[in-house]
């Protein structure tokens, strides 16, 4: 099965965003900070609109939403939605652990997701209704690669949980929630970012939780591939994601539920 024109372009936008993100990745590299108060580079800024040039390449009547460029409103109906650099402070103290995010909204529903870790060399993408899939140790191929599936683990007992962070559930008065599920789990690890919904999608673990403000761009792509692995991902209520959840979860399907009811009930 060949990938679409779409899902085609996504990879081929990563990949020239990774080159900008490399370049700039062993050197020292100027900081500035946001209105937000994140902080955000030049490299940032060159790989965003090196994705948002390549795309248009194919798509010139595509809209887009960019962290670092805003929104770009078209009649079409078709969104990408962008985020460069997805673990920016970690890309700037040269922890291994961030990643392009490359997704398209037709209409409202996301269809396509790319999510690439050039350090890591792990490149996740799906497609909706095509299952999702994994390239590893180098560029992504033109065909699908490797088939990924989340676990079919079914107790929390026996569960892997990540995090990104616990500071980021103290805020929002949900840590004692959180502890008691570190408690009934088997592991618990924080990576945060990217990287725990690429270890949820491919099956290496089995609850992914982010309680951290998330923006479209920061959880599109990863939550169009982890629903084609075969998981859940919605908010802390059960529903699905909107423009501002928190947190998110996201489950193999099979433990979601019962990972839902440790943040409904007050410890």
């Amino acid at each position: 099965m060949s990938q679409s024109q779409f899902l085609k372009v996504a990879l081929e936008a990563a990949q020239k965003a990774e080159e900008v993100i490399l370049k700039y990745y062993s050197d020292s590299i100027a900081v500035e900070l946001k209105a937000d108060q994140t902080p955000v580079t030049v490299a940032d800024q060159e790989a965003e609109h090196v994705i948002i040039d390549t795309i248009k390449q194919q798509f010139p009547e595509h809209g887009f939403l960019g962290e670092e460029s805003g929104v770009v409103d078209t009649e079409s109906g078709y969104q990408w939605i962008i985020d460069p650099i997805d673990g920016t402070k970690n890309y700037i103290r040269k922890i291994p652990l961030f990643a392009t995010q490359i997704a398209l909204m037709k209409d409202g529903e996301l269809i396509v997701g790319v999510s690439n870790s050039p350090i890591m060399k792990e490149c996740l993408y799906a497609e909706r209704g095509k299952g999702a899939y994994m390239d590893v140790g180098g560029r992504a191929r033109s065909r699908y690669g490797e088939r990924i599936h989340v676990s079919e683990v079914s107790d929390c007992s026996e569960a892997m949980v990540c995090h990104g962070g616990l500071d980021t559930f103290d805020q929002d008065e949900l840590l004692p929630n959180m502890c008691r599920l570190i408690r009934d789990t088997s592991r618990s690890r924080g990576f945060g970012d990217y990287y725990i919904f690429h270890l949820l999608a491919s099956g290496r673990a089995d609850i992914a939780i982010e309680a951290a403000d998330l923006e479209p761009w920061d959880i599109s792509a990863l939550a169009v591939i982890v629903e084609e692995a075969g998981g859940t991902i919605t908010d802390m209520g059960g529903g699905p994601l909107g423009q501002h959840s928190t947190p998110v979860i996201a489950t193999n399907g099979v433990l979601h539920d019962t990972v839902l009811k440790y943040f409904r009930e007050i410890p």
